[in-house]
Order: C-alpha cells, then sequence, then structure tokens
C-alpha cells in the first residue's frame, strides 16, 4: 500500500468525495451529488478552521477515501483535548483492502500529533459491519449517542 497518498481534500475532490457519501443505503438517502454547491462550501468553511482535517486518500491519482477529523479542546477530562472522526467512507473497489485501517490509523497518528488524549467516533446503528471493522481497532462501543434534527 505504499502507493497511497493521504492528504488535505481540495475542491477538485468534491465530485469523488460525494460519490462515496451517496454509495450506500443512508448516505442515498442524505446526500445530493447532482449540486455540488453546498459541499464546495463547506469546504470553505472547513478549510478556514485549523481544527478541521478532510482529507483524502488517493492511489493512482484516483480518490479511493476520505474522512474528517475534527480536533475538539475541551474542560473535562483535566482539560483533555480529544479528536472526532466523521464521515469515514472507502470507494467500493476498495473496501476489504485494508484502505480503512490506514485512514483510521492516519487519524488516530494524527489526534496524537495534535495533542489529543482521547479519539472518539460515532456509527449509524444499522452498520454492524463498521462495527466490528472499529472495534477490531481497538475502539469500544462504551456510550450511547442521541442526535437532534434541526
Amino acid at each position: 500500500m505504499a502507493d497511497l497518498e493521504i492528504r488535505r481534500t481540495t475542491a477538485a475532490d468534491i465530485p469523488a468525495v460525494v460519490a462515496m457519501l451517496a454509495d450506500d443505503p443512508l448516505g442515498a438517502q442524505r446526500e445530493s451529488p447532482e449540486d455540488l454547491n453546498p459541499y464546495l462550501a463547506a469546504l470553505e468553511r472547513l478549510d478556514a478552521d485549523p481544527n478541521q482535517h478532510v482529507v483524502v486518500a488517493v492511489r493512482d491519482s484516483r480518490v479511493v477515501g476520505t474522512l474528517q477529523l475534527t480536533i475538539v479542546p475541551g474542560l473535562s477530562r483535566r482539560g483533555a483535548t480529544r479528536s472526532i472522526i466523521e464521515g469515514v467512507r472507502i470507494h467500493a473497489d476498495e473496501r476489504g483492502s485494508g484502505l480503512g485501517t490506514q485512514l483510521i490509523e492516519w487519524a488516530v497518528d494524527e489526534s496524537r500529533r495534535q495533542g489529543c488524549q482521547l479519539v472518539q467516533l460515532t456509527s449509524d446503528k444499522t452498520r454492524t459491519d463498521a462495527h466490528r471493522f472499529y472495534e477490531r481497532l481497538g475502539f469500544s462501543a462504551s456510550h450511547t449517542g442521541f442526535k437532534l434534527q434541526l
């Protein structure tokens, strides 16, 4: 896997990233690959925030994976800084190749580099394969998450 590059997402990457976000039953309901303007505006906001790290994995000049890493300073846990991993997606052609592991390992390493004491992520209850994947990487399902749609 030495031919893999993990780098910041650019506007040129957005069509491929959005296609991956939409390429599953949940994403197909909430993403809109035909209108990239909201995604481009979001990327501009994310790029302006030093605590946001939206990256793509690129192999042979093709975007094959993505995730967002957010660094969150806090007061709890003795003022611990934590990170949150969001939007992990792997291109269908790359699933099972070890790319997901590499992306998560990158996020954990970057979290350490940023001084984080804890890495968090959430996963939809229906994504049982993803839950096994994260547990295999050392994550534990220690909390119940809640959302409020606005």
